[in-house]
């Protein structure tokens, strides 16, 4: 989460309150304004207070017509039924609440079959709050286990973690909080994620684990899970060392069991140690959802596993978090049964159908480069044409939202720094007329593009849009 500090000025402008907010005397709404900044001294009529915080929240951007968002924005009002009769409930009260830990528990399963787990009943998951706490818990169950392996060394060797420079920011958090050393794969060229060859040759006797992305958030490309395993094991044949590898799915998880069945990245992988996905992308759930399953057993060491006598139960956790709403487990639960694989395969292959389309009459534009095509993940970045000179995609993005589309403009890391892109990520929702909008509004926009005298943003840091 990120950290704020407090007000640093004096409090010295409350809120307006419009006298038709009393509702039985105007005046009496205007008496006293409330402070922004500390508590009132007295409480506000309901309907006051929810129109003070209706009206600031207006300024927000419209979620629907946020391209730079992987989290799903969009759901059914039955759903919403659920999670509103649900949100009251803490997930973390087994005991109390059984038939949620009984939905979540059917979740895990369902994942576990759906990745080709070996014996979906042998694998074992838990909810978390999104794929960053997922990552945590998986990062954290590769380092157990290579601290077992390695009692006669450690605390004294640092062992370290091999990902691309691609990965999302979750993971050079567990690094720091969890002191491992981070082995990133740099870009090169038009490989903008992790090399497998590469990936093999950074990682030694301290190496923890290699983490594979399913679904790159720079540009929606899959990593070669395969590959990399494939290179792991000559690895292992020629040291001896044991590599275990992560799957982030944050994204791609819930894509390609679906509409890439043919590609091979999951549990049929030996080396596949661990997988998470965020149920609040491409799971279509609200945010607040994610999940992290292993292999087997075997693969979640028992110690970091909790088992707590509460409220009459014995429940075993593990988790970042305790206290959170069952809400978002029971509309992951509500979405799993009223889709099913064919509904899913049908929502993930329109949603990829868009981003294609639109990627292809982005380039027909002539304007613009396409980086991905959105055959992957349905989510693709390009850049301005090499001959294009009077603006750079930071225009286009500040000049798309004046018509209040979010579009990121961003550069990417390390090796390839000289390369500044938009992305577009195509969700649930976003369908093929909105994708109309978009291309009228930004065909509205180049001519004046066209004739700037060169790029307006000057300060590209401070323009950067990059949202995972």
């Amino acid at each position: 989460m990120p950290l704020h500090q407090g007000h640093q000025k004096p409090d010295d402008r409350p809120l307006s309150v419009n006298p038709f907010y009393g509702e039985t005397n105007p005046v009496s709404g205007m008496i006293e304004a409330p402070p922004k900044h500390r508590l009132p001294d007295g409480p506000l009529p309901p309907t006051t207070a929810l129109q003070l915080v209706h009206d600031e929240l207006m300024l927000d951007g419209n979620s629907r017509l946020n391209l730079a968002t992987f989290v799903t924005t969009w759901m059914e009002p039955q759903a919403g039924v659920l999670m509103a009769e649900c949100r009251d409930k803490n997930m973390i009260d087994k005991d109390e609440y059984p038939r949620t830990a009984e939905l979540e528990r059917r979740c895990v399963s369902m994942l576990a079959d759906l990745w080709n787990a070996p014996d979906p009943s042998a694998a074992v998951g838990c909810s978390t709050t999104g794929s960053s706490e997922a990552c945590m818990l998986a990062g954290m169950a590769l380092k157990r286990r290579w601290a077992q392996r390695n009692a006669d060394r450690y605390p004294g060797a640092r062992p370290n973690l091999v990902m691309g420079v691609n990965v999302q920011v979750c993971w050079e958090k567990f690094c720091n909080f969890w002191e491992v050393e981070a082995r990133r794969i740099p870009m090169e060229g038009d490989r903008f994620h992790l090399d497998p060859e590469a990936a093999a040759e950074l990682c030694d006797e301290n190496t923890i684990g290699v983490v594979g992305i399913l679904g790159s958030t720079f540009d929606g490309s899959y990593e070669p899970i395969e590959e990399l395993c494939a290179a792991l094991d000559r690895l292992q044949e020629r040291t001896g060392l044991d590599i275990p590898v992560h799957v982030d799915g944050a994204s791609g998880a819930m894509i390609a069991p679906f509409i890439d069945e043919d590609l091979v990245w999951d549990f049929r992988l030996p080396r596949v140690s661990s997988i998470n996905t965020s149920g609040h992308k491409y799971g279509l759930v609200y945010p607040g959802v994610g999940w992290a399953l292993w292999r087997t057993a075997a693969e979640l060491p028992e110690e970091l596993v909790f088992r707590v006598n509460y409220l009459g139960g014995d429940m075993p956790t593990f988790a970042l978090n305790f206290s959170r709403p069952g809400a978002q487990v029971v509309a992951q639960y509500y979405t799993f049964l009223r889709l099913g694989r064919e509904g899913y395969r049908t929502v993930q292959q329109t949603t990829r159908d868009v981003a294609r389309a639109l990627a292809e009459r982005i380039e027909c534009m002539g304007d613009f480069q396409l980086i991905t095509r959105g055959d992957e993940l349905p989510v693709f970045a390009f850049t301005t044409a090499p001959e294009v000179t009077a603006y750079d995609v930071f225009d286009v993005s500040r000049r798309m939202r004046e018509t209040g589309w979010l579009l990121p403009a961003y550069t990417f890391p390390e090796n390839r720094e000289d390369l500044s892109v938009l992305r577009v990520v195509c969700r649930n929702g976003f369908s093929s007329d909105l994708a109309d909008l978009f291309i009228e509004d930004l065909t509205r926009l180049l001519p004046e593009l066209r004739r700037q005298p060169g790029p307006m943003t000057h300060d590209k840091g401070a323009a950067t849009g990059f949202h995972h």
